[in-house]
């Protein structure tokens, strides 16, 4: 069916509420809304689903969610009967709709004859990675679209490791929903008759109290936090989401005395109110925090966003407050890791450190004047976590921080994906022993950049809306690979990477060799002078993501070529 018969079979179905058949029908004479909507389904990839909420195929709502969750049912009854009894984990943040459409999901899998855990209310993301892991359970939900405004909802997916899907099963669950009616397919029962009959179990404070215990396990140094604790200050925010009870509750179990809470942003509200984006990369969001931190004389400043997966920081600089990067957060903290345990005794001989192909160079730096083993994986932490179980079978290595450029961090054998709540408490610990030794983390960030050479990263985001934006994305990609650049910024490329095929390119010979991981959608083009520029499409949003990766002597250089690169990179909108 075109879009505009799958409008019309939406109308007719009797599945819809008389208010769902009303919205359907107020857009009846909008032809370019009802073709936004219904042109193509929702994307299931391997971190499940994301989008506008509303009705229509292209939009998050019930009848998707219903869906989706009975494809992934069907995916865990083919585990057979012990995956069913091991049960599904169900999350979710504090978004419209998300409890709605977590309790659904919920009842699906009851009515499939899958094992529930569902938590009694909003948690972090990585309790949710957590507690698959800890209840030995065999997948899990979380209702969530991240750090996405407020029109947005998502519905991400989990396997008994606790990382994201694989993609051989996601890919599963994308076949099976694509072979069967989104309104016929899902069995469904009674919430509420779900959990007479036990088939769903709540979740609450044991499990916090699990997850906390572990992420204290991760201090390294409280001795510092003590020291310094009646002299330093922190203000937090949760932009209204999940951290706002266990982001403070660690950083409080850590000997932070001085904890100070943005009030307003501590509201759990899926509209966000204070804020354009509840995102902590955008700078702008920190507003009230940074009101907060001036009157209570406090040099930083934590924020998680609504799922509490990612976290940023501002620090005081002069009267302004600055962020510090995703980048520069991870090579603060790897390199404070690396210190901390030599001195603790608890560095393993066989460290070793992961981020991703469009997260900053400055971390091989590191790990190659530290001797730490060092691996790029594809953007997302379910690449990082399937090389951690490389490690983990072979006995290998003993990793001590993943992290992406996005604000995503993740350390300790207890969770597999970003965690903020973890991240936060060792952001303290490390701001903690920086303050003692009268230095902010804009400080350190300069100390490390004089003793590992300058780098500085930007990413550049080319929205590409509409039906539309989906042929202008591949375009641009095919471009790219059949033309290439021979220059960014005023410097040549020396080799092009195509992650897509594992071809590594030369200018003039063709391939010369492969890349050690394939099969995603991604361009790296290598500068003669160690820079680089990454080009992927967005997997959950309608845009081209252009990573600008610029590396020089000085300060000044790294800062001129970061801006020639980002402004070549924003060039190719138009092209």
């Amino acid at each position: 069916m075109n879009w505009r018969e799958t409008y019309e079979a939406w109308l007719d179905s009797p599945v819809l509420s008389e208010e769902e058949w009303k919205e359907l029908d107020s857009i009846r004479d909008d032809p370019r809304e009802i073709e936004d909507r219904f042109y193509a389904p929702l994307v299931f990839g391997t971190a499940g689903l994301r989008g506008v909420m509303g009705l229509g195929t292209n939009r998050m709502n019930i009848h998707v969610i219903r869906h989706a969750t009975q494809a992934f049912a069907e995916l865990i009854e083919a585990e057979g009967r012990e995956a069913m009894s091991r049960g599904v984990v169900v999350c979710y943040d504090c978004r419209i709709n998300s409890d709605v459409f977590a309790r659904e999901a919920a009842a699906i899998m009851a009515a499939n004859g899958v094992h529930v855990r569902l938590f009694e209310s909003l948690r972090p993301t990585p309790e949710l990675s957590f507690a698959i892991r800890h209840y030995g359970a065999q997948a899990g939900i979380n209702v969530t679209a991240s750090h996405n405004p407020k029109e947005y909802n998502g519905y991400k997916v989990y396997w008994s490791d606790g990382a994201q899907l694989p993609p051989q099963h996601a890919e599963q669950i994308a076949r099976r929903m694509e072979s069967s009616d989104i309104f016929r397919a899902p069995r469904r029962m009674d919430f509420q008759e779900a959990v007479a009959q036990g088939l769903i179990e709540f979740l609450g404070d044991e499990t916090d109290e699990a997850f906390l215990k572990k992420v204290m396990e991760q201090a390294v140094n409280r001795d510092v936090v003590a020291a310094v604790a009646d002299r330093m200050q922190i203000v937090y925010t949760p932009f209204h989401g999940c951290g706002w009870k266990l982001v403070p509750e660690a950083l409080r179990r850590l000997g932070i005395r001085h904890l100070y809470t943005v009030d307003e942003q501590m509201v759990l509200d899926g509209n966000f109110p204070t804020v354009k984006s509840p995102n902590p990369e955008n700078p702008e969001g920190f507003y009230l925090a940074v009101d907060l931190a001036k009157k209570v004389d406090s040099n930083l400043i934590i924020g998680t966003d609504p799922d509490s997966d990612r976290v940023g920081v501002m620090v005081r600089r002069g009267e302004d407050f600055v962020p510090v990067t995703g980048n520069q957060m991870g090579v603060l903290l790897l390199d404070y890791l690396i210190r901390a345990r030599q001195q603790q005794g608890t560095l393993p001989a066989n460290a070793a450190a992961l981020t991703t192909i469009v997260s900053t160079s400055m971390v091989r730096r590191i790990c190659q004047v530290n001797g730490i083993h060092f691996e790029e994986t594809f953007t997302g932490f379910k690449f990082m976590a399937e090389k951690l179980a490389e490690y983990a079978q072979d006995g290998s290595y003993q990793y001590i921080l993943a992290f992406e450029e996005s604000y995503g961090y993740m350390v300790g054998d207890y969770v597999r994906d970003k965690d903020a709540v973890t991240a936060s408490m060792l952001i303290a610990e490390m701001a903690a022993w920086y303050f003692s030794r009268g230095m902010t983390l804009l400080d350190a960030i300069e100390e490390l950049y004089r003793k590992y050479g300058y780098f500085r990263e930007e990413t550049i985001n080319l929205f590409m809306y509409g039906v539309d934006g989906l042929e202008k994305m591949k375009e641009l990609m095919v471009a790219l690979r059949e033309t290439p650049p021979t220059s960014v910024g005023g410097v040549l490329v020396a080799r092009v990477r195509d992650y897509l095929t594992g071809d590594i390119r030369v200018p003039g010979l063709g391939v010369v060799e492969k890349t050690a991981i394939a099969g995603s959608n991604v361009l790296y083009f290598e500068l003669e002078d160690g820079s680089a520029l990454v080009v992927r499409p967005s997997g959950t949003e309608p845009k081209i993501k252009m990573y600008v990766l610029a590396r020089d002597e000085t300060a000044q250089g790294c800062q001129e070529k970061k801006a020639r690169f980002a402004e070549y990179a924003r060039s190719l909108a138009g092209s």
